[in-house]
C-alpha cells in the first residue's frame, strides 16, 4: 500500500530532497542542483512565496521512501494568461504505475481544492528553474541547469492521463570546419548598418552595474510570449545577480547597444559546472569548490545561458551578431562545444539560428498538459 505524506517535518523535508540524489547515485548523466539551494524552497523567505503557492507530497510503501511531486501555482503567470494551471514539478518515482498514480492524485486534489483546472509539466516557479522530462538522450549528461530523468517517467505520466503539450530540444554546437570568418562580415555590416557597438565593461561588477536592469527589462520584453514564462520580480532580479557574480566569465558575455548606448541585445554563456558539482551530490565541500573555481576559469564547455533582442531588432539581422559572437567564444582555446540548453522546437528562429553552426541534436524534453475534472 502506498502512503502519501504532504511535507511538513524536518525529516519529510530531507527526504523529500535526498531522493532523486539516491535514485540516482551510480549515474554518470546525473547532475543533482546545488544542495543549498534547493533547500530554500521550504524557507519562509523563499524568492518565489511573494508570487506562487506551492505542496510538496512523499511517497512511502512500507516505510521506505518510494516517490516525491510538487505542485506550483504560479499566481503572476494565471494572471497575465488568464489561466487556472497548477505546475508539478520535481516528480521522481520508482517504476511503478500505482506510486505515480497516487503522487499525481495528491498533487491534481489539491489543485482542484484551489480552484485550478489545468495541470501542466515538468515546469517549476519559472523558466530560470529546471524544466521539461527528458524524453531522449538518457545517455547523456544533463547540464548544471537542467534536470536528468530514467526513462520510465514518460510512460508513468501519461498513463496518469497526461498528453504533450510542448518539446524543446538540446543542441552541442561547435565550429564548422569549413568556418571562413564569413559569418563575422555579415555581422559586422549588420552592425554598421544599425550603428550598434559593442558595450564594454571593467569587470563583472562593472557589468551589473551597467547592464543588469536593462537586461531584465529587455528580456521581460523579448520572452513575454513564450512557454512557461513569467516576469521577473525584484525577488528574482536579486538572486540571479548574487548568482551571475560568482560564474559569469566576461570573455563568454556579448552586449550590444545603439547609438544611444541603449542596450538592444545582450547574451550571456557560462563555463559548465556539471561535472563540479556532480560527484559531490550538489553540496559545496572544499573539493567541490576547487572543482567548480577551476572550471570556471577554465573551461570545457559552455552552457548558453540568456540570449535577450530587443523585438525593434530581431529581424534586422542581428542573430547574426550573436552567432558571430558565440563563434568567437568557441574558438578560445580550451573550449570544445557549447551546450544550447532548451530551445523550444516551434521557436523556427532560434532552431534555425544554430543552422549556421556544426550542430548535434541530443537531447529532448517534453511539458504535458491535463485537464483537471472535479469528482462527481
Amino acid at each position: 500500500m502506498i502512503e502519501i505524506r504532504q511535507v511538513r517535518t524536518g525529516k519529510e523535508k530531507k527526504d523529500f530532497l535526498h531522493f532523486p540524489l539516491k535514485m540516482y547515485a551510480d549515474n554518470p548523466c546525473f547532475v543533482p542542483p546545488l544542495y543549498g539551494d534547493e533547500k530554500k524552497i521550504f524557507s519562509k523567505n523563499y524568492v518565489y512565496n511573494d508570487t506562487c503557492e506551492a505542496v510538496y507530497f512523499n511517497a512511502y510503501r512500507d516505510g521506505e521512501m518510494v516517490g516525491r511531486i510538487s505542485g506550483i501555482i504560479q499566481k503572476e503567470s494565471n494572471r497575465i494568461r488568464n489561466e487556472k494551471r497548477i505546475r508539478f514539478t520535481r516528480f521522481d518515482s520508482i517504476d511503478d504505475q500505482t506510486v505515480a498514480n497516487a503522487l499525481f492524485e495528491a498533487v491534481e486534489k489539491w489543485a482542484l481544492e484551489k480552484g485550478m483546472d489545468t495541470a501542466c509539466g515538468p515546469l517549476g516557479f519559472s523558466d530560470l528553474e529546471r524544466e521539461g522530462l527528458l524524453i531522449e538522450g538518457f545517455d547523456q549528461i544533463s547540464t548544471f541547469e537542467e534536470q536528468y530523468n530514467a526513462p520510465y517517467y514518460g510512460k508513468l505520466i501519461e498513463n496518469c492521463g497526461y498528453k504533450k503539450e510542448v518539446d524543446w530540444t538540446e543542441s552541442r554546437l561547435y565550429v564548422p570546419d569549413d568556418e571562413d570568418g564569413s559569418l563575422r562580415k555579415m555581422a559586422d555590416y549588420v552592425m554598421q548598418r544599425y550603428n550598434l557597438h559593442f558595450g564594454e565593461a571593467k569587470n563583472v561588477n562593472d557589468f551589473l552595474k551597467k547592464y543588469a536592469d536593462p537586461f531584465f527589462d529587455l528580456l521581460d520584453e523579448a520572452y513575454k510570449d513564450i512557454y512557461g514564462t513569467v516576469p521577473f520580480s525584484e525577488g528574482m532580479k536579486k538572486m540571479m545577480i548574487s548568482n551571475f557574480k560568482l560564474i559569469i566569465d566576461l570573455r563568454f558575455v556579448a552586449v550590444i547597444l545603439d547609438e544611444n548606448e541603449k542596450l538592444v541585445c545582450l547574451g550571456l554563456c557560462f563555463p559548465s559546472l556539471a561535472e563540479a558539482i556532480r560527484p559531490s551530490k550538489g553540496r559545496l565541500t572544499p573539493l567541490a569548490l576547487f572543482r567548480l573555481l577551476r572550471a570556471i576559469k577554465h573551461p570545457k564547455i559552455l552552457d548558453l545561458g540568456l540570449v535577450g533582442v530587443d523585438p525593434e531588432y530581431a529581424n534586422r539581422g542581428i542573430s547574426t551578431a550573436v552567432s558571430a559572437g558565440l563563434m568567437d567564444m568557441l574558438k578560445n582555446d580550451g573550449i570544445e562545444y557549447a551546450e544550447t540548453n532548451l530551445n523550444l522546437e516551434n521557436n523556427y528562429a532560434i532552431q534555425n539560428q544554430w543552422k549556421r553552426f556544426k550542430e548535434v541534436k541530443h537531447k529532448r524534453r517534453r511539458a504535458y498538459v491535463k485537464t483537471l475534472k472535479k469528482e462527481l
